[in-house]
């Protein structure tokens, strides 16, 4: 648990991506720091216990105490997105496999 924030191709200052996607602000994508790249989250708005699934595709936030920026998109439909940070939880839904590692 922590808080998340959101980020947009102004925020980001551009639409190029950690992964190398474009950032779409509709997207049901986020940015984390250690989570491997098409990783699916589940993000849970703790104030209001709205959620939603997202595909990590780039890196951040870099804000201490954040653990995951997500588009305004997914900001908005979890309901957050007009006061900028919310509590969340993040359930790991589907990890992404390190090619050559045997897991």
């Amino acid at each position: 648990m922590g808080e998340a924030s959101w980020y947009s191709v102004r925020s980001n200052g551009g639409t190029q991506t950690a992964s190398g996607e474009r950032l779409k602000e509709e997207a049901s994508t986020g940015a984390h720091r250690t989570l491997r790249m098409g990783t699916r989250v589940r993000v849970t708005n703790l104030s209001n216990g709205k959620s939603e699934v997202v595909r990590i595709t780039d890196r951040g936030p870099s804000t201490k105490g954040r653990i995951i920026d997500v588009t305004t998109g997914v900001a908005r439909r979890i309901g957050f997105y007009s006061r900028g940070v919310a509590p969340v939880k993040i359930e790991v839904l589907e990890k992404k496999e390190v090619p050559g590692s045997g897991a």
